[in-house]
């Protein structure tokens, strides 16, 4: 009898921060994340929270140990002139992102945190 795979879910990164004052000001007001929910053993220890934008899920730590700074995520979206108007109108002090239009087809709109991250936002352009 042949084995069932099983049901994996999307995978939920986990992304290393320092200061969650700035990891607020850029994922949740500048980036329009929300947080789902926050954990801390308690008072004076690191902090490790869940936010969202639609589908997308991400872990933000400041456990050392967890992840290294410097990963990259590609975030699929729908709307991303849109979404590039509205970050540009928030006149955000580290970023002013542009779009890029790549040989394979995709709109790209590029963003570091303030941890060495990197949140690659693409949607397909329809170029041939």
């Amino acid at each position: 009898m042949e084995m069932e795979q099983y049901k994996a879910q999307a995978p939920i990164p986990i992304l290393r921060i320092f200061d969650i004052d700035a990891a607020k000001a850029f994922y949740v007001d500048f980036l329009e994340f929300k947080v789902d929910w926050e954990h801390q053993f308690e008072e004076g220890y690191p902090l490790y929270l869940q936010i969202s934008a639609g589908a997308c899920i991400l872990h933000l730590s400041e456990h050392h140990g967890d992840c290294t700074p410097g990963a990259a995520l590609r975030i699929g979206v729908q709307g991303i002139r849109e979404l590039q108007q509205r970050l540009l109108n928030k006149n955000y002090k580290y970023a002013k992102p542009g779009l890029e239009e790549m040989p394979w087809g995709m709109l790209e709109l590029r963003v570091g945190d303030p941890f060495g991250n990197r949140l690659i936002f693409f949607e397909e352009s329809g170029i041939e």
